[in-house]
């Protein structure tokens, strides 16, 4: 049940232990290299929580080091890859071994399951998957229908609505009664959150209650929708969050490097995330390096 007042401050461990459980949804916020939930992805692998289905619009570097954990059993997608850094090696490798199942959307109507959901709704069509593969691949496996628009008669296809167990996103600005503040492309994230049955936010920065009140036009998110909030500078990292700090390209390399080749993977995440007792631990070897990424993006705004 979703809390009604303040006091939603929590350590990312705390959340996590809270609010996620084996064999949850969990729905994804970010999207390739911008605003990934990397403190409470790590916070999952740390606290070992396992047989997860992931859900988003384009999963990226979290679902990969989900996989490489061996947390997750399937996930439901627009896309799973880091774009111009490669696909996902790990999620792909487990993919093919038959580890973890898949079901492929578009984004549009991966925002528009999360659309249904947020308005009570059991679908909402769209025709954006009329006449491909996938649509067809979604009407063999019962995930979406076909059906006509009783006004025009034109074809539509129906699909279903979306809420997760528990969403996760990485943000800006948050306040201790749960409003959130994401500044520049916020995608499926405010729809996301809406339909899920609890969300964990991290963000840069959290501020005491009513910090946004004489500013409401700020709010991305109400604290109606959100359960916990975590406050975790660079919380994204090695993603970027804009107006604070851009993203590590040579750690992203690195990374996908290791997923690529398939060997030593286990031991990064070994020695990067559960050595660590939380992410700020992480990144204490760091500091240099996230100074030198928010003076890159201080050049870019």
């Amino acid at each position: 049940m979703r809390q009604l007042l303040g006091g939603k401050v929590r350590t990312a461990a705390a959340a996590i232990a809270e609010f996620a459980r084996h064999g949850a949804t969990i729905g994804m916020g970010g999207q390739n290299i911008n605003r990934c939930p990397m403190a409470l992805t790590h916070e999952l692998i740390r606290q070992g929580i396992g047989g997860l289905t992931v859900l988003g619009c384009n999963l990226s570097l979290p679902l990969d080091q989900l996989a490489a954990a061996g947390l997750v059993t399937r996930t439901e997608q627009g896309s799973g890859n880091l774009e111009r850094y490669g696909v996902l090696f790990a999620w792909r490798r487990a993919v093919e071994r038959g580890e973890i199942t898949v079901r492929d959307y578009s984004h549009l109507a991966m925002a528009s399951r999360f659309l249904a959901a947020t308005l009570g709704l059991p679908f909402l069509p769209v025709r954006s998957l009329l006449g491909t593969d996938l649509g067809r691949d979604l009407q063999r496996s019962g995930d979406a229908s076909a059906t006509t628009d009783p006004w025009t008669g034109q074809p539509v296809l129906l699909v279903r609505a979306c809420s997760p167990d528990l969403a996760l996103v990485h943000a800006s600005l948050a306040d201790a009664d749960g409003n959130v503040v994401i500044e520049g492309v916020s995608s499926h994230e405010v729809d996301m959150v809406t339909a899920s049955k609890a969300a964990i936010v991290s963000a840069e920065k959290v501020l005491p209650s009513g910090a946004f009140a004489e500013h409401p036009e700020r709010v991305t998110i109400s604290g109606a929708h959100v359960d916990a909030v975590v406050e975790q500078p660079f919380g994204a990292y090695p993603t970027s969050v804009y107006r604070h700090y851009d993203f590590d390209e040579p750690a992203i390399e690195r990374y996908q490097s290791l997923a690529r080749s398939g060997t030593g993977l286990t031991e990064h995440l070994r020695d990067s995330v559960t050595a660590h007792p939380d992410f700020t631990a992480e990144l204490a070897g760091l500091r240099t390096r996230c100074a030198e990424l928010e003076a890159s993006m201080l050049e870019l705004t």
